[in-house]
This record gives structure tokens, C-alpha cells and sequence, in this order.
């Protein structure tokens, strides 16, 4: 039994005649009777009956047409899912991330793909950094958002967009201009993101010591965002993505650094193989998070 033979039979079946079915199929009529025979042969009883004057169904005719019909459907839909999965419109998508990514555009990226790709299920992973490089490599997830990512050759890096850094203190601390260069911060005490699975961390240590000096750091932390607390509670300054400072604190205020090396700029990991709805996420990155980044910086 194939799927032409199902189709031949409900059409014969929806007209109860073999010549309007035939014609509506493109086919001869004498091929379509030869079509059904053999599906009665296979099936091992009458599904019409057929006389001169008229054809109908047998009981057993009447209750193939509707797992026919059952069995029709599924493969339409079946077919249809797949063609909708290889074009990018249906599927999941895994995202790789720091929680502090969602200070910043990547939230409303994904909210806006989202609304444009109804199908499309996006499955957040808040992870290290390290992690998050372990699981891209491993397919559990399809792209990852670092700050200053890993050199690697199995992996594309894009940036996604461009962001500041700035420096948070207690409330009440000596400096009060709206920015600052970093050399300014040398008699600091610190708290840092965890320089151990950090490679954003070593970034920012080494533009430290670039502009003379070694931070003492205090406390390090995996978040971002964990930072602020920390200089609320007196550890120290902490410098942060400008994003993050969104998080507002009562206890602390935050300043611009000015630096030609320092940023905290966020770039799209991912691997080149990646599949279609990977690349209909890119291309949205592409087309909106420059306009989501001017949004945020106007509050």
C-alpha cells in the first residue's frame, strides 16, 4: 500500500464516481480502477460497491475513508513542518548568556524575533562564560553573547553591538565628575568579576595595568550585576558594562570611563554550520540592535 493509492481511493470516494475522480486527478479511469483493485487485494476486502448506475462505499470502505483522510492529513502536516523547520520559521533556539546580557538590547532582540518568528521557541541559558563556550561546542546551545570572546577556530565571532564601561562607587565617594580616565582609579580597592573563567575580567585587569597600576581587588564575583551589591556593601569600586549600570542601586552612583582601550563591547559566538534559525536571529541582531542600543542610551 502507498500514498497514491490512499489518495486515489478519497478521491473515489469523496465523489463516489471513478470518471469525476479521475478527472480531478489527471489520471485515466481504467489506471484508477486497477489503482483501487489492487488496494482492495492488499487490504483484503471490498471498500465500494459498484454497480452500472451508481458507486458507494461499504461499511468498511466508510471506515478507511476517515483513517485515510487521518493518515493524509498527518503527512501534509508532517511535510509541512519540515519544510518550515528547514527554512527557519519553526524550531528552537538555544541562546547562551550571562544574566547581565539582559541589561543591555539582547532582551528586546529576542522579544522582537520572537513576535516576527512566531514558530520559533528561544530557550534562554544563563551561564559563565566558560561555560557557555563548553555548551556551544557541545550543540547544547546555537549562539552565545560574550564580552571579549575566545579565539577559536571552530567558532565565529560577530560583533553584536557596542558598549562603554563605567566605574561604580559608593555614594558619597571623592570623584564626582560625570566621567573619569581609568589611571584615576589606581588608589582604588576593587571588586571584579572571577578572573579565573573570565576572559572579560583579564580584559579589564590588563587595561589596569596598561595605565599603570595593579587593582587591589577585594571580592570577585561571576555576575555582573553581583558587582554593584558588593560596592554598596563597601568592598570597593567595581568597573561594570555601561548596560548593567540600568540596575540602579540606591547606595552607589556610576561614571563614565574614558579609555581607548576598555570595553565591555558584546560579540555573537556561533558556529559556522549553524541552521536556519540561527541565521534569521543573526541577521535580526544585524538590523536592530543599533537602534535598541540608542534606545536604552536615551532611557
Amino acid at each position: 500500500m502507498e500514498l497514491r493509492h490512499l489518495r486515489y481511493f478519497v478521491a473515489v470516494a469523496e465523489r463516489l464516481s471513478f470518471t469525476v475522480a479521475a478527472a480531478d486527478l489527471g489520471v485515466a479511469q481504467p489506471p484508477l480502477s486497477q489503482q483501487i483493485r489492487d488496494l482492495e487485494a492488499d487490504i483484503g476486502t471490498r471498500l465500494f460497491e459498484r454497480t452500472t448506475r451508481r458507486v458507494s462505499l461499504t461499511p468498511a470502505g466508510e471506515d478507511f475513508l476517515i483513517r485515510a483522510k487521518a493518515i493524509l492529513h498527518n503527512v501534509q502536516d508532517a511535510a509541512e513542518r519540515a519544510q518550515a523547520i528547514g527554512c527557519g520559521s519553526v524550531g528552537v533556539l538555544n541562546v547562551g548568556l550571562t544574566g547581565s546580557m539582559l541589561a543591555g538590547p539582547l532582551g528586546r532582540l529576542i522579544y522582537n524575533f520572537q513576535a516576527s518568528f512566531t514558530g520559533v521557541d528561544i530557550q534562554i541559558h544563563e551561564m559563565s562564560p566558560d561555560k557557555q563556550i563548553a555548551a556551544l561546542k557541545s550543540g547544547q546551545t546555537d549562539i552565545s553573547f560574550l564580552r571579549t570572546p575566545p579565539q577559536d577556530p571552530g567558532l565565529v565571532s560577530e560583533l553584536a553591538w557596542k558598549e562603554g564601561i563605567n566605574v561604580v562607587l559608593p555614594r558619597g565617594h571623592r570623584i564626582r565628575t560625570d566621567s573619569i580616565g581609568l589611571s584615576q582609579l589606581k588608589d582604588e580597592r576593587f571588586v571584579f568579576l572571577r578572573l579565573r573563567d573570565s576572559l572579560f575580567a583579564k580584559h579589564i585587569l590588563q587595561c589596569c595595568v596598561s595605565s599603570g597600576f595593579y587593582p587591589k581587588i577585594s571580592q570577585q564575583a561571576v555576575e555582573a550585576a553581583s558587582l554593584t551589591s558588593l560596592v554598596a556593601a563597601g568592598f570597593g569600586v567595581a568597573l561594570i558594562p555601561e548596560f548593567v549600570s540600568n540596575l540602579a542601586h540606591a547606595k552607589v552612583s556610576y561614571r563614565r570611563v574614558i579609555s581607548s582601550t576598555l570595553s565591555a563591547d558584546v560579540h555573537a559566538l556561533y558556529h559556522l554550520r549553524s541552521g536556519p534559525i540561527a541565521h534569521h536571529f543573526l541577521a535580526k541582531m544585524r538590523s536592530d540592535a543599533g537602534d535598541l542600543v540608542e534606545q536604552l542610551r536615551l532611557g
